[in-house]
Protein backbone atom coordinates (compact mmCIF):
# COMPACT_ATOMS: atom_id res chain seq x y z
CA UNK A 1 0.00 0.00 0.00
CA UNK A 2 2.40 2.82 -1.12
CA UNK A 3 -0.35 5.11 -0.42
CA UNK A 4 -1.06 4.34 3.00
CA UNK A 5 3.13 4.41 4.00
CA UNK A 6 2.91 8.12 1.93
CA UNK A 7 0.20 9.35 4.06
CA UNK A 8 2.29 7.46 7.15
CA UNK A 9 4.89 10.53 7.06
CA UNK A 10 2.18 13.36 6.74
CA UNK A 11 0.70 14.88 9.89
CA UNK A 12 -2.58 12.98 9.41
CA UNK A 13 -4.08 10.21 11.70
CA UNK A 14 -4.67 7.38 9.32
CA UNK A 15 -7.08 4.31 9.69
CA UNK A 16 -6.90 1.24 6.86
CA UNK A 17 -10.44 -0.27 7.08
CA UNK A 18 -9.28 -3.97 5.26
CA UNK A 19 -11.63 -6.27 3.49
CA UNK A 20 -12.60 -9.71 5.05
CA UNK A 21 -13.83 -11.27 1.74
CA UNK A 22 -10.88 -12.76 0.27
CA UNK A 23 -11.09 -16.33 -0.40
CA UNK A 24 -8.12 -16.67 -2.53
CA UNK A 25 -3.98 -17.98 -1.85
CA UNK A 26 -2.24 -18.23 1.37
CA UNK A 27 -5.39 -16.18 3.23
CA UNK A 28 -7.62 -18.35 2.20
CA UNK A 29 -6.44 -21.29 3.16
CA UNK A 30 -6.10 -20.05 6.50
CA UNK A 31 -9.48 -18.46 6.90
CA UNK A 32 -10.94 -22.00 5.89
CA UNK A 33 -8.23 -24.13 7.84
CA UNK A 34 -8.67 -22.14 11.28
CA UNK A 35 -12.02 -20.01 10.70
CA UNK A 36 -10.01 -16.24 11.12
CA UNK A 37 -10.66 -13.49 8.52
CA UNK A 38 -8.10 -13.27 5.66
CA UNK A 39 -4.24 -12.26 7.33
CA UNK A 40 -3.18 -11.46 3.87
CA UNK A 41 -4.16 -7.16 3.67
CA UNK A 42 -4.19 -6.69 7.35
CA UNK A 43 -0.34 -7.83 6.91
CA UNK A 44 0.57 -5.74 4.05
CA UNK A 45 -1.32 -2.69 5.54
CA UNK A 46 0.31 -3.37 9.22
CA UNK A 47 3.81 -3.13 7.20
CA UNK A 48 2.88 0.44 5.47
CA UNK A 49 1.81 1.67 8.73
CA UNK A 50 5.11 0.21 10.80
CA UNK A 51 8.40 2.08 11.23
CA UNK A 52 10.40 -1.37 11.13
CA UNK A 53 13.73 -1.79 9.26
CA UNK A 54 13.46 -3.15 5.39
CA UNK A 55 14.86 -6.65 7.03
CA UNK A 56 12.06 -6.71 9.73
CA UNK A 57 9.25 -6.04 7.30
CA UNK A 58 11.19 -8.43 4.39
CA UNK A 59 11.21 -11.39 7.18
CA UNK A 60 7.38 -10.10 7.81
CA UNK A 61 6.36 -10.45 4.73
CA UNK A 62 8.71 -13.38 3.14
CA UNK A 63 6.51 -16.05 1.41
CA UNK A 64 7.51 -19.46 1.27
CA UNK A 65 8.38 -21.13 -2.37
CA UNK A 66 6.20 -23.28 -3.90
CA UNK A 67 8.18 -26.35 -3.78
CA UNK A 68 7.50 -26.39 0.24
CA UNK A 69 4.57 -28.42 -0.20
CA UNK A 70 3.81 -27.22 3.31
CA UNK A 71 4.14 -23.67 4.00
CA UNK A 72 3.98 -23.60 -0.14
CA UNK A 73 3.09 -19.66 -0.80
CA UNK A 74 2.25 -18.67 2.76
CA UNK A 75 3.70 -15.46 4.00
CA UNK A 76 5.36 -15.73 7.69
CA UNK A 77 3.19 -12.61 8.51
CA UNK A 78 -0.26 -14.55 7.92
CA UNK A 79 1.03 -17.52 9.75
CA UNK A 80 1.59 -14.42 12.79
CA UNK A 81 -1.47 -12.52 12.41
CA UNK A 82 -3.48 -16.49 11.98
CA UNK A 83 -1.22 -17.56 15.66
CA UNK A 84 -2.03 -14.50 17.48
CA UNK A 85 -6.06 -14.16 16.57
CA UNK A 86 -6.05 -17.88 17.81
CA UNK A 87 -3.92 -17.32 20.62
CA UNK A 88 -7.03 -14.31 21.73
CA UNK A 89 -9.72 -16.60 21.63
CA UNK A 90 -10.44 -15.67 17.68
CA UNK A 91 -10.33 -12.04 18.26
CA UNK A 92 -8.62 -10.55 15.52
CA UNK A 93 -9.10 -6.92 17.00
CA UNK A 94 -7.05 -7.96 20.36
CA UNK A 95 -4.34 -9.97 17.63
CA UNK A 96 -4.18 -6.92 15.35
CA UNK A 97 -3.90 -4.42 18.50
CA UNK A 98 -1.17 -6.74 19.97
CA UNK A 99 0.93 -6.89 16.80
CA UNK A 100 0.44 -2.88 16.35
CA UNK A 101 2.11 -2.60 19.22
CA UNK A 102 4.72 -5.04 18.41
CA UNK A 103 5.43 -3.27 15.18
CA UNK A 104 5.05 0.09 16.48
CA UNK A 105 2.23 1.33 14.02
CA UNK A 106 1.29 4.78 13.49
CA UNK A 107 -2.07 4.82 13.09
CA UNK A 108 -4.82 1.74 12.81
CA UNK A 109 -5.52 -1.15 11.00
CA UNK A 110 -9.41 -2.37 11.38
CA UNK A 111 -10.81 -5.22 9.84
CA UNK A 112 -13.80 -3.87 8.09
CA UNK A 113 -15.69 -7.26 9.83
CA UNK A 114 -14.92 -9.01 13.07
CA UNK A 115 -15.46 -12.57 11.05
CA UNK A 116 -14.93 -13.90 7.37
CA UNK A 117 -17.39 -12.44 4.92
CA UNK A 118 -18.71 -14.23 1.28
CA UNK A 119 -18.22 -11.89 -1.73
CA UNK A 120 -20.92 -13.01 -4.12
CA UNK A 121 -21.82 -11.82 -7.53
CA UNK A 122 -24.93 -11.92 -9.26
CA UNK A 123 -24.30 -11.09 -13.50
CA UNK A 124 -26.24 -9.71 -16.29
CA UNK A 125 -27.38 -13.02 -17.22
CA UNK A 126 -29.00 -13.57 -14.03
CA UNK A 127 -26.31 -16.02 -12.69
CA UNK A 128 -24.47 -15.87 -9.28
CA UNK A 129 -21.28 -16.69 -8.48
CA UNK A 130 -19.89 -17.20 -4.56
CA UNK A 131 -15.95 -16.26 -3.95
CA UNK A 132 -13.84 -13.32 -4.13
CA UNK A 133 -11.68 -15.81 -6.30
CA UNK A 134 -14.08 -17.29 -8.40
CA UNK A 135 -15.72 -13.39 -9.64
CA UNK A 136 -13.29 -12.72 -12.57
CA UNK A 137 -13.19 -16.21 -13.78
CA UNK A 138 -16.20 -16.36 -15.42
CA UNK A 139 -15.69 -12.90 -18.05
CA UNK A 140 -19.49 -11.78 -17.36
CA UNK A 141 -20.86 -8.13 -16.78
CA UNK A 142 -21.04 -7.68 -13.07
CA UNK A 143 -24.93 -6.80 -12.52
CA UNK A 144 -24.40 -6.38 -8.23
CA UNK A 145 -22.11 -7.83 -5.64
CA UNK A 146 -23.19 -8.54 -2.25
CA UNK A 147 -21.39 -9.58 1.06
CA UNK A 148 -22.74 -12.12 3.35
CA UNK A 149 -22.02 -14.37 6.54
CA UNK A 150 -20.74 -17.89 6.13
CA UNK A 151 -24.28 -19.30 8.04
CA UNK A 152 -26.57 -16.47 6.27
CA UNK A 153 -28.85 -16.45 9.19
CA UNK A 154 -27.03 -13.20 10.07
CA UNK A 155 -26.61 -9.54 8.54
CA UNK A 156 -22.56 -9.02 7.93
CA UNK A 157 -21.86 -6.25 10.78
CA UNK A 158 -19.02 -3.65 10.88
CA UNK A 159 -17.04 -3.52 14.25
CA UNK A 160 -18.02 -0.26 16.30
CA UNK A 161 -14.34 1.03 15.44
CA UNK A 162 -14.86 0.91 12.19
CA UNK A 163 -17.81 3.12 12.29
CA UNK A 164 -16.23 5.88 14.44
CA UNK A 165 -13.25 6.15 12.30
CA UNK A 166 -15.38 7.04 9.01
CA UNK A 167 -17.70 8.99 11.16
CA UNK A 168 -14.75 10.73 13.25
CA UNK A 169 -12.75 11.23 9.76
CA UNK A 170 -12.02 14.65 8.08
CA UNK A 171 -11.49 12.80 4.93
CA UNK A 172 -12.79 8.89 3.45
CA UNK A 173 -10.24 7.99 0.61
CA UNK A 174 -11.54 5.06 -1.36
CA UNK A 175 -9.48 3.44 -3.85
CA UNK A 176 -7.47 2.62 -6.01
CA UNK A 177 -8.26 -1.09 -5.88
CA UNK A 178 -10.46 -3.72 -7.56
CA UNK A 179 -13.82 -2.01 -7.95
CA UNK A 180 -16.25 -5.40 -7.38
CA UNK A 181 -13.51 -7.57 -5.45
CA UNK A 182 -11.45 -4.87 -3.20
CA UNK A 183 -13.91 -2.10 -2.84
CA UNK A 184 -17.24 -2.93 -2.94
CA UNK A 185 -16.69 -5.82 -0.28
CA UNK A 186 -16.38 -3.23 2.21
CA UNK A 187 -19.03 -0.87 1.32
CA UNK A 188 -21.48 -3.75 0.92
CA UNK A 189 -21.80 -4.13 4.51
CA UNK A 190 -24.66 -1.95 5.53
CA UNK A 191 -23.17 -0.20 8.56
CA UNK A 192 -19.91 0.64 6.97
CA UNK A 193 -22.01 1.48 3.57
CA UNK A 194 -24.43 4.20 5.53
CA UNK A 195 -21.59 5.61 7.40
CA UNK A 196 -19.73 6.91 4.22
CA UNK A 197 -22.64 8.07 3.23
CA UNK A 198 -23.48 10.06 5.84
CA UNK A 199 -20.27 11.23 7.19
CA UNK A 200 -19.20 14.71 7.15
CA UNK A 201 -16.00 13.85 6.17
CA UNK A 202 -14.91 14.52 2.74
CA UNK A 203 -15.53 11.11 -0.10
CA UNK A 204 -12.03 11.03 -2.03
CA UNK A 205 -12.59 8.30 -4.69
CA UNK A 206 -8.96 7.33 -6.21
CA UNK A 207 -9.84 5.71 -10.29
CA UNK A 208 -7.88 2.55 -11.21
CA UNK A 209 -5.07 3.29 -14.04
CA UNK A 210 -6.18 -0.36 -15.76
CA UNK A 211 -9.29 -1.91 -16.42
CA UNK A 212 -9.45 -5.78 -14.77
CA UNK A 213 -10.15 -8.92 -16.35
CA UNK A 214 -13.56 -10.48 -15.61
CA UNK A 215 -14.81 -7.12 -13.50
CA UNK A 216 -14.20 -3.66 -15.15
CA UNK A 217 -13.48 -4.50 -19.10
CA UNK A 218 -14.21 -1.74 -21.41
CA UNK A 219 -14.85 0.14 -18.53
CA UNK A 220 -14.57 4.16 -18.25
CA UNK A 221 -13.48 6.08 -14.79
CA UNK A 222 -17.45 7.52 -14.84
CA UNK A 223 -18.18 3.67 -15.08
CA UNK A 224 -15.94 3.09 -11.84
CA UNK A 225 -18.05 6.29 -9.98
CA UNK A 226 -21.21 5.09 -11.11
CA UNK A 227 -21.28 1.35 -10.04
CA UNK A 228 -19.98 2.76 -6.63
CA UNK A 229 -23.60 5.05 -6.52
CA UNK A 230 -25.53 2.57 -7.81
CA UNK A 231 -24.42 -0.02 -4.86
CA UNK A 232 -25.35 2.26 -2.04
CA UNK A 233 -27.82 4.09 -3.90
CA UNK A 234 -26.93 7.05 -4.03
CA UNK A 235 -24.21 9.99 -4.73
CA UNK A 236 -21.61 9.91 -2.01
CA UNK A 237 -18.50 10.58 -3.55
CA UNK A 238 -17.77 14.21 -3.11
CA UNK A 239 -13.76 14.26 -5.22
CA UNK A 240 -12.33 11.95 -7.90
CA UNK A 241 -8.70 11.47 -8.57
CA UNK A 242 -8.37 10.02 -12.49
CA UNK A 243 -5.53 9.79 -15.07
CA UNK A 244 -5.67 11.12 -18.26
CA UNK A 245 -1.96 10.37 -19.38
CA UNK A 246 -1.52 7.70 -21.75
CA UNK A 247 -0.25 4.55 -20.12
CA UNK A 248 3.64 3.64 -21.52
CA UNK A 249 2.88 1.10 -24.68
CA UNK A 250 5.88 -1.17 -22.98
CA UNK A 251 3.91 -1.88 -19.88
CA UNK A 252 0.75 -2.44 -22.16
CA UNK A 253 2.51 -5.09 -24.04
CA UNK A 254 4.05 -6.52 -20.93
CA UNK A 255 0.14 -6.81 -19.48
CA UNK A 256 -1.12 -9.17 -22.46
CA UNK A 257 -1.76 -12.18 -20.81
CA UNK A 258 -2.60 -11.09 -17.06
CA UNK A 259 -5.07 -9.42 -15.19
CA UNK A 260 -5.10 -6.19 -16.65
CA UNK A 261 -6.51 -5.15 -20.19
CA UNK A 262 -6.74 -1.82 -21.22
CA UNK A 263 -6.24 1.92 -19.87
CA UNK A 264 -9.24 3.24 -18.19
CA UNK A 265 -11.31 6.17 -20.81
CA UNK A 266 -11.20 9.12 -19.39
CA UNK A 267 -14.84 10.67 -19.99
CA UNK A 268 -16.04 12.55 -16.83
CA UNK A 269 -16.33 15.61 -19.22
CA UNK A 270 -18.77 14.10 -21.37
CA UNK A 271 -20.62 11.23 -19.14
CA UNK A 272 -21.33 13.31 -15.91
CA UNK A 273 -21.16 17.24 -16.39
CA UNK A 274 -24.74 16.88 -17.99
CA UNK A 275 -26.69 14.60 -14.91
CA UNK A 276 -26.50 16.81 -12.34
CA UNK A 277 -28.37 13.67 -10.08
CA UNK A 278 -24.73 11.92 -10.71
CA UNK A 279 -22.83 15.12 -10.11
CA UNK A 280 -24.73 16.26 -6.41
CA UNK A 281 -25.10 14.69 -3.39
CA UNK A 282 -26.63 16.41 0.02
CA UNK A 283 -24.83 16.25 3.32
CA UNK A 284 -26.39 18.08 5.82
CA UNK A 285 -29.06 19.91 3.58
CA UNK A 286 -26.33 21.25 1.07
CA UNK A 287 -25.94 20.16 -1.93
CA UNK A 288 -22.14 19.48 -3.09
CA UNK A 289 -20.57 19.54 -6.87
CA UNK A 290 -18.20 16.29 -7.58
CA UNK A 291 -14.79 17.75 -7.87
CA UNK A 292 -13.14 16.04 -10.78
CA UNK A 293 -9.15 16.04 -10.11
CA UNK A 294 -6.57 14.75 -13.19
CA UNK A 295 -2.91 13.79 -13.06
CA UNK A 296 -0.38 12.90 -15.40
CA UNK A 297 2.48 10.53 -16.33
CA UNK A 298 1.15 7.79 -14.03
CA UNK A 299 3.52 5.15 -13.20
CA UNK A 300 1.44 1.75 -13.06
CA UNK A 301 1.33 -1.14 -9.92
CA UNK A 302 3.97 -3.44 -10.39
CA UNK A 303 4.04 -5.21 -13.92
CA UNK A 304 4.45 -8.63 -13.10
CA UNK A 305 1.25 -10.25 -11.86
CA UNK A 306 2.81 -12.54 -9.10
CA UNK A 307 4.21 -9.35 -7.11
CA UNK A 308 0.81 -8.06 -7.61
CA UNK A 309 -2.37 -7.81 -5.14
CA UNK A 310 -5.11 -5.80 -4.90
CA UNK A 311 -6.21 -4.88 -1.49
CA UNK A 312 -9.47 -4.04 -0.57
CA UNK A 313 -9.94 -1.31 1.75
CA UNK A 314 -10.70 2.06 2.38
CA UNK A 315 -8.39 4.85 3.88
CA UNK A 316 -9.99 7.30 6.32
CA UNK A 317 -7.65 9.93 7.25
CA UNK A 318 -7.57 12.24 10.13
CA UNK A 319 -6.71 15.74 10.96
CA UNK A 320 -5.90 16.56 7.43
CA UNK A 321 -6.25 20.56 6.84
CA UNK A 322 -6.58 21.52 3.19
CA UNK A 323 -7.57 24.48 1.22
CA UNK A 324 -10.89 24.85 -1.47
CA UNK A 325 -10.54 22.99 -3.37
CA UNK A 326 -8.80 20.22 -1.93
CA UNK A 327 -5.06 19.99 -3.15
CA UNK A 328 -4.94 16.14 -4.26
CA UNK A 329 -1.55 14.88 -5.32
CA UNK A 330 -1.13 11.70 -7.39
CA UNK A 331 -0.46 8.87 -5.98
CA UNK A 332 2.92 7.96 -4.94
CA UNK A 333 4.82 6.24 -8.11
CA UNK A 334 5.40 2.04 -6.42
CA UNK A 335 8.70 0.85 -6.43
CA UNK A 336 9.46 -2.07 -8.75
CA UNK A 337 11.21 -4.35 -5.93
CA UNK A 338 8.23 -4.89 -3.35
CA UNK A 339 5.08 -5.94 -3.65
CA UNK A 340 2.65 -3.25 -3.64
CA UNK A 341 -1.33 -3.65 -2.93
CA UNK A 342 -3.63 -0.60 -3.23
Amino acid sequence: PVLLRNLRKQDAEVTAIVTVADDGGSSGVIRDYINVVPPGDIRNCLCALSPMSSLQKDIFQYRFKSDDQFFAGHAIGNLIIAALTEMHGNNIFDAIRLLSKMMSIEGHVYPAAEEPLLLRAEFEDGTIVDGESQLAKHRKKIKHVSVHTYDENRKPIASREVVEAIMEADMVVIGPGSLYTSILPNLMIEDIGRAVCETKAEVVYICNIMTQLGETEHFADSDHVRVLHEHLGECFIDTVLVNTESVPEEYLNQQKHEEYLYQVKYDFHKTFISDSSVLRRVKDHTSHTLHIYTCTNPVPSHTHRTHTHYTPYTHTIHHIHHTTPPHLPCPPHPSAHHTHTY
